[in-house]
């Protein structure tokens, strides 16, 4: 029997117009070196019906990609919303990756139109003759700074367009955006958003045990809105009517300052992020902003820096995810028995990432065994498998599943279930290292080395051995104007992982390299040191 209820279709395009008419007077703004400047959403919403307009007017079509390669600001806001709620879709080009792998992904996704932050203009020149299949070049700002035929100023695009646009209702189903892997392996794939899994996936993270979004919050989101969707960030902001503040800028004291000046709760960015802001900090005798939440992702926090965070009032949200995934999997959150905890055990807990947000499952299996499913039991460690509403099925373009029978996407991630619903990286399947038979953590290696006071950065890989079949080496950065020898360090691990754990050689090396989002990259890594070998 149908039920009586109204069906009210899912989508962007309903996020948008709550928004916009629920919270008109919210502000969002861009720190443009000196001072944020800042718009209402109502603002936001007018001119993302110009753009809407204008694009219409030089021919986009249902279903047609619109790329962005765009820093975080308030104008890739607008192509946010506008775009997916005019039945095209939206594609956020990573701007750090390889111009190949840039143009790849372009061609790839089949962008007739690419929106161009005119601040970007120097990293876009040598893609531009790789390109072109683009019919529209629009450039924000400086439209000049992109010396191409195909060019469209952004603004003249909107001077002539009336402000308010009749947005249709894209079925639940269709395309609402497509985002890149980072393609450290091969070509980047496409993962094709669509406009339901978005909006589930923005009220998801909307929940207290996620980002506990409210009118009130202020959030300054370092992670980059070219990469995995910004973590949601856009739409379920949007959708609560939270105040937004933008930097195209992620230097440590411009952020530092933002956050001060703006009043700043939340934030949210890759370990690296929270690490230079720490040094910044210590550097110049400051204290670190107030912040209500911090989200961490993109790879495992230490605990020094956990607990700093944690000691200076701030709520840390351990975050795990992946493009294929929306990107959000699981968040870190206070569970039953968190008031009775004591802080090491606190710490000890949000180091972990977090339990799964409602919506996906997940589950282990054997490494040797993928048809056998571990138990939760804080102990036995597993590929890691998810599904859900929000989780990539096949890959765009692509002629097979990227799923098994039952629905479960292989992650490439190694972690352990705890009894209570906690999720805990321990490795990436292709990073873990196997040593005599039994299974090294590269991650809980690094981790623990940056706690030294004189390490800044910490890789560990596995290296070939006649015995053991892989030994571990830990690669370590310096802090600037510190010295450590290699029997300190591996000293310093003794008492915080097993005895067998311990590297069997400690590196020092003035750089460890990363992926374009900001992860360290084992890949490269070992390609650097192809010709290493353990002093047997």
């Amino acid at each position: 029997m149908l039920s009586t209820m109204m069906n009210t279709p899912l989508g962007v395009t309903t996020l948008h117009r709550f928004g916009a008419r629920h919270f008109a007077s919210s502000r969002v703004g861009d720190y443009d070196g000196e001072q944020v400047n800042w718009r209402r959403y109502d603002e936001i919403d007018a001119d993302s019906a110009r753009l809407a307009h204008g694009l219409l007017g030089l021919g986009l079509a249902e279903g047609d990609r619109v790329g962005t390669f765009m820093w975080n600001s308030t104008r890739h806001l607008e192509v946010y919303l506008a775009v997916p709620s005019m039945g095209a879709v939206l594609h956020t080009v990573n701007c750090r990756l390889s111009p190949e792998h840039i143009a790849y992904i372009i061609d790839h996704a089949g962008d007739r139109f690419l929106i161009v932050d005119s601040r970007l203009a120097s990293v876009l020149l040598p893609v531009l003759p790789l390109i072109p299949k683009v019919e529209y070049l629009i450039v924000t700002g400086d439209a000049a700074s992109v010396d191409d035929p195909r060019v469209v100023a952004y603004d003249a695009l909107l001077a002539d367009s009336p402000a308010d646009y009749h947005w249709p209702e894209p079925t639940e189903n269709a395309a609402a955006g497509i985002c890149y892997t980072s393609g450290t392996t091969g070509n980047p794939k496409g993962v094709q958003y669509e406009h339901r899994s978005t909006l589930l996936h923005a009220l998801s993270g909307l929940q207290p045990s996620t980002f506990n979004f409210t009118a009130s919050s202020v959030m300054l989101p370092v992670v980059p809105m070219f990469h995995a969707a910004s973590w949601g960030l856009p739409y379920a902001g949007a959708m609560a009517g939270i105040k937004f503040v933008f930097s195209a800028v992620n230097d440590p004291a411009v952020l530092d300052e933002v956050m001060k000046t703006e009043k700043v709760t939340d934030s949210a960015g890759v370990p690296t992020v929270w690490l230079a802001h720490f040094q910044y900090c210590d550097a110049n005798n400051l204290e670190l902003p107030k912040l209500r939440a911090a989200t961490i992702g993109g790879s495992a926090a230490p605990r020094f820096m956990i607990e700093r965070l944690m000691k200076n009032g701030t709520r840390v949200q351990h975050a795990w995810g992946m493009t294929e995934t929306s990107p959000i999997g699981t968040v870190g959150g206070p569970t039953t028995d968190w008031d009775q905890l004591t802080f090491d055990q606190k710490v000890e807990k949000t180091m972990k990432q977090g339990r799964p947000i409602f919506g996906v499952e997940l589950r282990t299996v054997d490494l040797d065994d993928p048809t056998k499913v571990l138990p939760r039991d804080g102990e036995s460690s597993g590929a890691l498998h998810i599904r859900g509403p929000w989780v990539v099925k096949r890959y765009f373009k692509a002629e097979e599943d990227a799923i098994d029978a039952d629905g479960w996407f292989n992650t490439g991630d190694v972690a352990i279930l705890h009894p209570d619903g906690t999720m805990q990286i321990t490795d990436r399947t292709k990073d873990v290292i196997k040593s005599g038979g039994e299974w090294i953590s590269s991650v809980e290696l690094e981790n623990a080395a940056v706690g030294h006071p004189a390490v800044a950065e910490a890789a560990a890989i596995g290296m070939m051995h006649p015995k053991w079949d892989e030994r571990p080496v830990l690669f370590v950065v310096k802090q600037e104007g510190k010295e450590v020898t290699a029997e300190e360090v591996i000293n310093f691990l003794s008492d915080k992982v097993a005895k067998w754990w311990l590297p069997d050689a400690v590196e020092f090396v003035d750089d460890i390299p990363h992926t374009a989002t900001g992860k360290i990259s084992k890949k490269d890594l070992r390609d650097r040191f192809s010709d290493y070998a353990l002093e047997i």
